[in-house]
């Protein structure tokens, strides 16, 4: 059970945490499935390794332009990935998030956690309340299942 202070989004992944976690790690993959219906991402910094950071802005469907900052804290190849998340580097209202990745059915689907933990309930609550965050995160793992499927069938993300 979350805290007051925590979002938990789960999903069964068709693909083994293999290809799944190799849909975190490019920022090739990342365009293509990342973030609720309707949205896309621009990307103008990517360096996947602990310590390294991504900086993007996501464009919602009415037109507005959401900026985002994850910095990398921890990378356990198709088990976990840790970040801090937040609007800038510095942001005071950033969250850790940890995504888990296990292997199901034999290691043909994977078991994905998202888990992000903010500094206080009313932070949890604004990002729930003020930008669906709880349905956001399912709309994205839904895309996340939706091109690992694809990449599932061309040869094991080769691209």
């Amino acid at each position: 059970m979350p805290s007051d202070r925590e979002i938990i989004v789960e999903r069964t992944i068709g693909g083994p945490p293999e290809i799944v976690f190799k849909a975190y790690t490019d920022v090739r993959h990342l365009a293509r499935w990342w973030g609720p219906d309707g949205f896309t991402t621009t990307t103008s910094a990517f360096e996947f390794r602990v310590g390294g950071a991504w900086e993007f802005v996501m464009h919602g469907p009415d037109g507005t332009d959401y900026p985002n900052h994850i910095e990398y804290r921890e990378i356990v190849p198709a088990e976990r990935i840790v970040f801090v998340h937040g609007e800038r580097q510095g942001d005071p209202e950033a969250f850790v998030s940890t995504i888990t990745f296990a292997a199901r059915d034999g290691g043909a689907a994977t078991d994905v956690v998202m888990r992000a933990v903010f500094k206080d309930k009313a932070t949890r609550d604004k990002v729930v309340t003020e930008f669906g965050a709880i349905e956001g995160g399912k709309q994205t793992l839904a895309h996340l299942d939706d091109y690992v499927r694809t990449l599932s069938t061309v040869g094991a993300g080769s691209e």
